[in-house]
């Protein structure tokens, strides 16, 4: 139980690391319901796009162990998944089998519709699950999260990002 709950600390940990990586203001009060247009990143930490890189957190390191420069082949896939989504988890939180969570900031903001809701997010957080089918997460304009149910494949996403090592 003692490991159990640790590991879902370290997750919920992870969540709060990644809202501040989404936004240095995640965590103060919001101050409008609709997320801002994204602005180019810096041209140290931007891609061939202009936008912040994608991200691997590693939840059992605590820490981001891998970016990679955004292209238009993650754009693609993230608006795949947010297009392929069935409806909100039925959990609150991701389980202590989702090993990697990774962060891929859109080039502009995307709606989600997810049973009677609609969301505008300005990133997608995928969780990697060894054991379980993947989740995203999605922030509203107000930084309220949502864990997302999907069905598109992941195996390119992971491929293309290298962590971690998929057998064929």
């Amino acid at each position: 139980m003692t490991i159990l709950f640790n590991r879902v600390t370290v997750i919920m940990a992870a969540l709060l690391i990644l809202a501040a990586l989404a936004s240095p203001s995640a965590l103060a009060a919001p101050q409008s319901v609709q997320p801002e247009p994204r602005k180019a990143a810096a041209p140290d930490e931007a891609g061939e796009t202009g936008l912040k890189p994608v991200q691997a957190f590693d939840v059992a390191q605590g820490k981001v162990v891998r970016s990679v420069p955004n292209d238009k082949s993650f754009q693609k896939m993230s608006k795949k998944w947010l297009k392929s989504v069935t409806g909100l988890a039925p959990q609150m939180t991701a389980d202590n089998s989702c090993t990697f969570v990774y962060r891929i900031p859109l080039a502009k903001p995307a709606v989600v519709k997810a049973d009677a809701i609609s969301i505008t997010t300005n990133d997608v957080f995928l969780f990697y699950c060894e054991n379980n089918p993947p989740l995203l997460l999605v922030f509203d304009g107000e930084r309220k999260p949502y864990l997302l149910l999907f069905k598109e494949d992941i195996k390119p996403f992971i491929r293309k990002v290298g962590i971690p090592v998929l057998a064929d």
